[in-house]
């Protein structure tokens, strides 16, 4: 069976997205159907971004306390399960609708991933089982980047600290809902964690990294842990790793592991090509 979903994870600055990118290209080349979904993007088929959900009692008790935007909430709603998906970054940024503060505020606070862990697992499953039935009859070939791994560590580990078990099982449960499309899997390694991900820190804004800080350190693992500032995020990320490394050989599927340390584009390109040639 050919491979239809392609999954990128690794820590960040290993050069996930550089990856994606490779393989969307050289699949393209070789004359594939190919789609490619990379961390953000707001219309990805098996996850969420900037999507919050309200069962029906919180639904219509936001509805009551913003009676003058009910409008707008029916107009961007969604139902789903029992309740409703309310997709409030596409519609800011795509629909152009505009929110009160106290609204938006109110919508942000059940985005699914500030869910509590049982609610967004069960709402994450289910939207990779909708993704598997509806891309596993044709003949594309769906690259991901970061959803699969590195989305479920940082809901469970980062902000939860939870058992390791609880990750283990929740991305175990997603491997077993994407095995109608023979998926695999490239992990991007890096060799020094604190180097490449300093990396990161030069090349983006004051504000990203001190986002990054906040939700690394003040909560789950590293506020249980009492880790701060650059040195707590490079613990927690360090952590993470173990983790994921235990994950990655728990997995059965197909699957790479690829060592982006020196961070050779032609080096990480004739990998790939490799790779594709070998298993599709």
């Amino acid at each position: 069976m050919t491979t239809k979903l392609i999954i990128i994870e690794g820590l960040p600055g290993a050069g996930k997205s550089t990856t994606a990118q490779v393989v969307y290209d050289i699949l393209k080349d070789k004359g594939f159907n190919v789609e490619i979904y990379c961390e953000g993007n707001y219309n990805h088929p098996a996850d969420f971004d900037g999507v919050a959900y309200f069962d029906n009692e919180n639904f219509n008790i936001l509805q009551q306390v913003h009676s003058g935007s009910i409008d707008i909430l029916n107009k961007i709603k969604i139902k789903y399960h029992n309740g409703y998906l309310i997709p409030y970054r596409k519609a800011i940024e795509e629909q152009k609708i505009t929110y009160e503060d106290e609204i938006i505020n109110d919508i942000i606070k059940n985005d699914i991933y500030e869910l509590p862990i049982d609610v967004h697992t069960e709402l994450i499953l289910s939207k990779w089982n909708d993704f598997v039935n509806n891309y596993g009859k044709n003949d594309k070939v769906v690259i991901f980047e970061c959803c699969f791994i590195q989305n479920p560590v940082t809901v469970s580990m980062i902000r939860n600290n939870t058992p390791k078990d609880v990750t283990m099982n929740y991305i175990n449960s997603l491997a077993e809902k994407i095995t109608p499309l023979n998926p695999m899997l490239i992990y991007v390694e890096q060799k020094d964690i604190k180097t490449s991900f300093n990396r990161v820190v030069n090349e983006r804004s004051k504000e990203w990294f001190e986002g990054f800080l906040n939700y690394y350190t003040n909560q789950g693992y590293g506020l249980a842990n009492n880790l701060k500032e650059l040195d707590g995020v490079i613990q927690v990320l360090e952590a993470r790793s173990r983790l994921e490394r235990d994950v990655y050989d728990s997995l059965e599927l197909i699957k790479y592991k690829i060592d982006n340390s020196e961070f050779n584009n032609n080096l990480l390109k004739e990998r790939i090509n490799s790779i594709i040639e070998s298993e599709l």
